[in-house]
């Protein structure tokens, strides 16, 4: 590692210390003049009296070597632009405008866990109420076990509900799934999602631009969310009211220029109201299972999905007249030919031979008192054609 990158990254540590994430300001003069120059001169501020500022004492009173060293006794590691590990799609939020006062692409990550990020640019990010119904959290679990079925990582951010539902999804099938936190990768919130924090670091990653012991706030959500957008590929909506995080999620894939999917609910259901408004607006693309999400998110000729169709029937190869003289057949008691001739209004050479072909397509069978339909009419593996 060079010296260069070292000095950047030490810079970076000290400054994750001064300001909250994705402080779009920061982000912007770190971007402008670099890490270093901005560390050196913040440090040496004074006010008119020659005092140090509150600003440059602060930053004096943060040892980041001393940080990563300890950071490295719990497991963590803090990825720069420049490390090999570092995801290249976080450069695409230099690019995007703020929301809520956020923004930027984060000093640095605080990674825990085995993931090489740089590795993981092809992942799908599920987010969603907390407050979710039984529907959201088992839709929530299917997709996320479908998408890492396919060799893709799942994005989401460790919360109660759909976020807890997409990771376990994952995880069943011994996926990749990645935990974005408001909090520092150290800690473990909610602290109910210990041991699911715990396993998805053991295979997955942990990530957070929050220091480490740092504890979750309404701002850090906010800041968060911007880096589940960026680590994925697209953005799947499970669940989300008309005030919801995942909203905020939402709009910062669109700002990215990323595709945002919707899973659209009962439309009595206050939780799906949000998501429902997204289609609604055309801001977000109706997905009902991972193969449709998988479509939206692959390349131009990847993953491509069947339309979907009703069950195929061996009436549906019928011909219009031989589908004139099925409808006259009766279902129960049978009937003669010139019977049904008269009902079908076809002459009865024809309809005889119909019914002929009728009954060895099984949809048709003669019985003592005349024609009639077949109790089970068969499907179209086995039905012989009759057109």
């Amino acid at each position: 590692m060079s010296d260069s990158l070292d000095a950047e990254r030490l810079a970076r540590v000290a400054l994750c210390r001064l300001a909250e994430p994705g402080d779009p300001r920061l982000a912007g003069l770190v971007a402008e003049l670099g890490a270093q120059r901005v560390h050196e001169h913040l440090s040496s501020e004074r006010d008119l009296k020659g005092v140090l500022s509150d600003v440059a004492a602060r930053l004096g009173a943060v040892d980041p070597g001393r940080e990563l060293d300890q950071a490295a006794r719990s497991g963590l590691r803090y990825l720069i632009p420049g490390d090999m590990e570092w995801p290249t799609r976080m450069g695409d939020l230099a690019r995007s405008v703020a929301i809520q006062g956020r923004g930027g692409p984060p000093l640095g990550l605080w990674v825990r866990g085995p993931a090489n990020l740089a590795e993981l640019d092809a992942g799908v990010a599920i987010v969603g109420s907390r407050s979710a119904t039984t529907y959201g959290v088992d839709v929530a679990a299917e997709l996320g076990a479908s998408i890492a079925s396919s060799g893709r990582p799942v994005v989401s951010g460790a919360a109660f509900g759909i976020d807890q539902a997409a990771h376990r999804g994952a995880l069943a099938v011994r996926g990749s799934t990645i935990a974005v936190l408001a909090c520092g990768a150290d800690r473990s919130y909610p602290s109910a999602h210990q041991g699911l924090l715990k396993h998805i670091a053991e295979s997955g990653a942990v990530v957070s631009e929050v220091a480490p012991g740092g504890a979750p706030t309404k701002l850090r959500f906010l800041a968060r969310n911007r880096l589940i957008a960026a680590l994925a590929r697209g953005t799947i909506i499970v669940e989300a009211a008309l005030r919801s995080g995942a909203l905020n999620t939402a709009n910062w894939s669109l700002g990215l220029n990323r595709p945002v999917m919707g899973i659209p609910g009962p439309i009595t259901s206050a939780t799906s109201q949000g998501v429902h408004e997204l289609l609604r607006t055309g801001g977000a693309s109706l997905v009902t299972r991972g193969a449709d999400a998988l479509e939206v998110v692959g390349a131009v000729g990847e993953h491509l999905v069947e339309p979907a169709r009703g069950e195929v029937r061996a009436s549906d190869r019928l011909s219009l007249r031989e589908r004139q003289v099925l409808d006259a057949v009766p279902v129960v008691r049978g009937a003669a030919a010139d019977s049904i001739a008269r009902t079908a209004g076809i002459g009865l050479v024809e309809v005889r031979s119909t019914l002929t072909r009728l009954a060895t397509a099984g949809l048709a069978e003669f019985a003592d008192t005349g024609w009639r339909l077949t109790s089970e009419p068969p499907g179209d593996d086995h039905a012989p054609g009759v057109a």
